[in-house]
């Protein structure tokens, strides 16, 4: 079952009505580039199923949230970023900086990055 919101964009990206560069996708999370890039790798893996957060996500189904990791970890595999390093972030709610109540990952890579929290 495929939990999907009308309003949200995250959604529409999963369902394939709004377009994104896709990199990878398993039965949990589909993973594509994210369109304002922080480093060279930048890549987003968003959850199949509407979840508003990590939270959601774990209470859900915790094989869900070790599905939606492994693809984190393919892509930075894919993306030739593992031996230099790459962050995996997630923002859990507004005074955190979620801009879209919808769990995502971000796999951030490629260069050196700074040592603020983003």
């Amino acid at each position: 079952m495929t939990d999907f919101r009308e309003d949200c964009i995250f959604c529409k990206i999963v369902r394939g009505d709004f377009g994104a560069e896709l990199v990878a996708e398993n039965d949990a999370a589909i993973a594509f580039r994210d369109l304002h890039p922080q480093a060279p790798t930048h890549v987003l893996i968003v959850s199949r199923n509407h979840l508003e957060n990590i939270v959601d996500l774990v209470k859900y189904d915790s094989s869900l949230a070790s599905r939606v990791t492994a693809l984190a970890v393919e892509v930075a595999k894919m993306e030739g970023i593992v031996q230099s390093g790459f962050r995996l972030l997630t923002n859990t709610g507004r005074d955190a900086g979620q801009s879209v109540q919808h769990f995502h990952f971000h796999v951030i890579g490629g260069a050196k990055l700074g040592d603020g929290l983003a």
